[in-house]
């Protein structure tokens, strides 16, 4: 190759080096974010987090279910978190396999799984407008009616790493998981990644994963169980709260909103 062509070629690589920095630089943020919620019943020790919240001025959302057995002082304990600005959503009545509640038929479905659950909820003081799937199960169906009766977004499971009897099936890095990543397309039905300590997933794996979040302009999704302390014993499920306060921190430094499940959607 000649020498002009040399120099020809060094400026395109130059104009084009420039031009890409230039775009990562003037891209848009405004809108990244982690939208993290918890699921089930574990109100008390939701409840402890709240230093931790504050700390990060952090929100999250909370989906109940079985909320005929919500006592006096839990109520209050999620009116008080609301008040922080959590959302409370809603988890289910009976926490069952709504593809087959929904067998029955739409209206013995929403009988069964809705309808008891709103009851104790509204009594309590709560309206839910976001539903989280119990234990990810659902189908096209079950949304329809989901959708219908008002939610505005409904969050199903993503598991980064299945292992099954002990034999790795698949894993699969966050980071690559597009699905875990909202993109402000007013989308209702999604997924969020599960951080319980079953999952396995490492502090760099989930900050490669903020940091994604950030770059993309998108809110990443995660949800746990029980607030743990140590390993899991006795059949507990859930994640470990120093792993959460890795992902509070690194999402403040990377200046990511903290978003609830509902304002996700609403979000233009």
């Amino acid at each position: 190759m000649k020498q002009y062509e040399f120099q020809f070629l060094y400026l395109i690589i130059g104009v084009g080096l420039f031009v890409t920095g230039c775009s990562k630089g003037s891209q848009d943020t405004s809108k990244s974010g982690i939208a993290i919620s918890f699921d089930d019943h574990f109100i008390n020790e939701w409840y402890a987090l709240r230093p931790l919240f504050q700390k990060y001025n952090a929100k999250v959302t909370f989906f109940i279910t079985c909320g005929d057995s919500l006592k006096i002082d839990e109520i209050e304990k999620l009116k008080q978190l609301q008040k922080d600005g959590h959302e409370i959503g809603f988890h289910g009545t009976v926490h069952s396999k709504s593809t087959e509640l929904i067998k029955a038929g739409a209206a013995e479905y929403i009988k069964t799984e809705l309808t008891p659950g709103l009851k104790y909820m509204a009594d309590a003081g709560f309206f839910p407008s976001s539903y989280a799937h119990p234990g990810g199960n659902h189908n096209e169906r079950v949304d329809s009616v989901l959708l219908a009766k008002g939610f505005k977004i409904l969050r199903d499971v993503a598991i980064s790493r299945r292992v099954l009897y002990g034999i790795p099936l698949y894993t699969t890095l966050p980071r690559i998981m597009s699905w875990i990543y909202y993109p402000f397309d007013q989308t209702r039905t999604v997924d969020a990644l599960l951080i319980d300590q079953d999952s396995e997933i490492t502090d760099d794996e989930i900050k490669d994963a903020i940091v994604k979040a950030k770059k993309t302009n998108t809110a990443l999704m995660l949800f746990g169980h029980k607030p743990l302390y140590a390993k899991p014993v006795n059949g507990e499920y859930g994640f470990n709260v120093s792993f959460l306060e890795t992902i509070l921190k690194e999402a403040e430094q990377q200046n990511l909103k903290f978003y609830t499940m509902t304002e996700l959607v609403e979000v233009r």
